[in-house]
């Protein structure tokens, strides 16, 4: 991290980071959720927690008198991580965090909330859905850079639909879907065309993220006898045969709103694919493209289509590279259809993402470099930030 003093960490670079996180603490629903419902959520996993939280409690209570303290954590801004880092569940710490940063926005999804609500059980799925919607809403509201990311399961059309007006009527900036069927129905049903057509009017994307496509791979996979932990020492994350599978559940659910029209009918619809990696794209495009070529004879869908496969990736979509991924040559391949982020405080933003991503940009022109940093991000989050990016 630079000194705080002189420089942030952007520097003089514009930028747009499309993917934080808040922390949940163990009551971060309860103000939000109908009382009828707020039994019914799973504490379990935060009730285990309990510990690591009042630790992270006490560490904030203490920077908040403790000048000193305060300096060492923000000295060790993009090193402590989790709870511990500055400004996790701590909204007035955020706006510090935000304002070292340098970031002119960061998208802010939940981390732990969602667990305490999904499952088969609709009704507390979506009365959870909405408590999140709130408590995420209110977590943002201190400062405008903050921009709260909703969720609205798409299992129920009817009450996904009510989630979402109301997700945008509290002012979420982006809204989560899962990467998955919609229960019993694909997400390209007629029956959801009221959703996506409300996000396309409100000029507000649907954005996907990594844990919401369900389990990335038949857990038999991992058993051969040869046990891993994941990279950062636990056994529970995301491990390399868990990587390989990361991107499928995104790739097929974005291609079936491309093949089934869904871009056609709504075309200002935008969509962003957070924390999956990204230099499946190039060849995910290829392979959209030659899919079209391959079945549009015998599939009147695809006859349909205005666009090819690959155009509507570059018009209608985004995607947050890895740090560390061949940023440059999928620039070259794909276009400008990338996002910087940090996953701050979640680790595997690692310690210097920006480095990271410089280490692989390559030469790209200026006008690109400014787009991935900045303007794709600002196009993705429609008129609030389009005139800046132009």
């Amino acid at each position: 991290m630079t000194d705080a003093a002189t420089r942030t960490y952007a520097g003089e670079q514009r930028m747009l980071d499309a993917d934080s996180h808040v922390m949940e603490l163990a009551d971060f629903l309860d103000p939000h959720i109908d009382d009828a419902f707020r039994p019914l959520l799973r504490r379990k996993g935060m009730d285990a927690l309990a510990p690591v939280l009042e630790k992270a409690r006490s560490q904030a209570e203490a920077r908040k008198v403790d000048a000193e303290r305060a300096a060492e954590a923000e000295a060790r801004l993009l090193q402590d991580k989790g709870w511990s880092a500055v400004g996790a569940f701590d909204q007035q710490e955020r706006i510090r965090a935000l304002d070292l940063f340098g970031f002119h926005g960061q998208l802010v999804f939940a981390t732990f909330a969602t667990s305490m609500f999904s499952g088969r059980d609709l009704d507390r799925l979506y009365a959870g859905a909405a408590a999140q919607n709130r408590a995420m809403v209110d977590f943002c509201s201190v400062d405008d850079r903050l921009l709260p990311v909703g969720y609205v399961p798409l299992n129920d059309p009817a009450r996904a639909l009510a989630t979402l007006e109301e997700a945008l009527e509290l002012g979420c900036d982006a809204v989560m879907v899962p990467s998955t069927a919609a229960g019993e129905l694909a997400p390209t049903h007629p029956d959801l065309f009221p959703v996506w057509d409300t996000l396309a009017q409100a000029d507000v994307p649907f954005v996907l993220h990594v844990g919401g496509g369900g389990r990335l791979l038949d857990r038999a996979f991992h058993n051969n006898a040869m046990p891993v932990s994941d990279h950062l020492g636990g056994g529970e994350n995301i491990r390399s045969k868990d990587f390989l599978a990361i991107h499928h559940s995104p790739e097929l659910f974005l291609g079936a709103l491309i093949y089934d029209g869904i871009f056609d009918r709504f075309p200002t619809l935008r969509g962003g694919c957070i924390e999956q990696g990204a230099s499946w794209v190039p060849s995910w495009m290829r392979h959209l493209d030659y899919g079209l070529r391959a079945f549009r004879r015998t599939e009147e869908p695809l006859q349909r289509l205005e666009h090819q496969p690959s155009d509507y990736v570059r018009r209608n979509l985004t995607f947050t590279p890895f740090p560390g991924e061949p940023l440059g040559w999928m620039i070259e391949q794909a276009g400008d259809v990338f996002l910087f982020s940090t996953d701050y405080p979640h680790p595997e933003g690692g310690r210097d993402p920006i480095a990271k991503f410089e280490e692989q940009i390559g030469e790209v022109s200026t006008a690109q470099r400014d787009a991935f940093y900045y303007g794709n991000m600002a196009r993705l989050l429609g008129r609030r930030f389009a005139a800046a990016a132009a």
